[in-house]
């Protein structure tokens, strides 16, 4: 069984750049990152493929947050720079447990447990 823990949110200034980290217990898949603000829904950010598939990455974060993974170490990375109050959230890993995955937060079927992000202006 797949489990997922996230390590490396805190808080910072905006402008300034946080790694988040999700080490993956089990077989490696596609994974996500997914992000929730207070009040609002979850939200796709980016995703880390396995093989080929490029990371794709929300409007919202493209150009600032660039997703990797270590297959070695069966860990996968969202480093934020330039990060901006708007990105204040918890974030979770999570993966659909195929080797594809996108933004649509419904294909995801295990989720870590989430690191809180917080941006001050």
């Amino acid at each position: 069984q797949v489990q997922l823990v996230e390590s490396g949110g805190g808080s910072v200034q905006a402008g300034g750049s946080l790694r988040l980290s999700c080490s993956i217990s089990g077989d490696a898949y596609c994974m996500g990152w997914v992000r929730q603000a207070p009040g609002k829904e979850r939200e796709g950010v980016a995703t880390v493929g396995f093989g080929r598939q490029m990371p794709m990455y929300a409007d919202s974060v493209e150009g600032r947050f660039t997703a990797s993974r270590d297959n070695a170490k069966n860990v996968v990375y969202l480093h934020m720079n330039r990060l901006e109050p708007d990105d204040t959230a918890m974030y979770y890993c999570a993966t659909n447990l195929k080797r594809f995955c996108g933004l649509d937060i419904q294909e995801y079927t295990v989720w870590g447990q989430g690191t809180q992000v917080t941006v001050s202006s």
